[in-house]
């Protein structure tokens, strides 16, 4: 199953209305490749779907869904480990052209909110919650204001970034896998 059939399957009436859609859930991967413990896929399967079945057509079409999940899993892995970055994000653009990035944002966070104990130490160092920002802000703007609280970047600044989205958090994903590796016990992480 290609990315593109993945994304129509999770926008089709089979998967739960309230699951992720492709940005989304590349986002939330990206934010599970990069994080600072492994998480079990029977743990973070069920948040893809917002914790409902979806109605798979019959068990080929389930093993093809979850095969094309786990397949931009490694892909991602795969694109930060590489000698050089090798990992694009998947960004929306709408009607008017304008890039979509606050779901891609939003799905890392929901990782990060999966092990938010584990993530501590990233947001106590400087340099890896500077890479943190720029996600979290764009994941703030699915918030309402209300919810929002303090803004951590300015309108310009946000407006600037969501321009920039493609370049930078593949960067800043990059970037907090690196920590990781770097703060961890043994220097680094075996992954399956």
């Amino acid at each position: 199953m290609s990315l593109d059939e993945l994304a129509n399957f999770l926008n089709s009436s089979s998967a739960p209305s309230g699951c992720m859609d492709l940005s989304e859930l590349d986002g939330f991967l990206a934010g599970l490749v990069a994080g600072p413990e492994v998480v079990p896929r029977e743990e973070w399967l069920p948040e893809i779907w917002d914790n409902e079945e979806p109605e798979y057509a019959d068990a080929a079409e389930q093993a093809a869904v979850e095969s094309a999940i786990f397949d931009r899993y490694a892909a991602i892995e795969a694109g930060l480990d590489a000698t050089q970055l090798q990992y694009s994000v998947i960004l929306w653009q709408d009607e008017g052209g304008t890039t979509v990035a606050e779901d891609w944002a939003a799905g890392f966070m929901q990782a990060v909110s999966l092990r938010s104990a584990a993530w501590q130490p990233a947001l106590a160092d400087e340099d890896a919650s500077t890479l943190l920002i720029p996600i979290a802000s764009l994941a703030g703007m699915t918030l309402s204001e209300d919810e929002r609280g303090d803004e951590a970047l300015s309108d310009d600044a946000l407006e600037a970034l969501v321009q920039d989205a493609a370049q930078v958090l593949p960067v800043c994903v990059l970037g907090l896998r690196r920590f990781w590796r770097q703060n961890l016990p043994g220097g680094g992480m075996v992954r399956h």
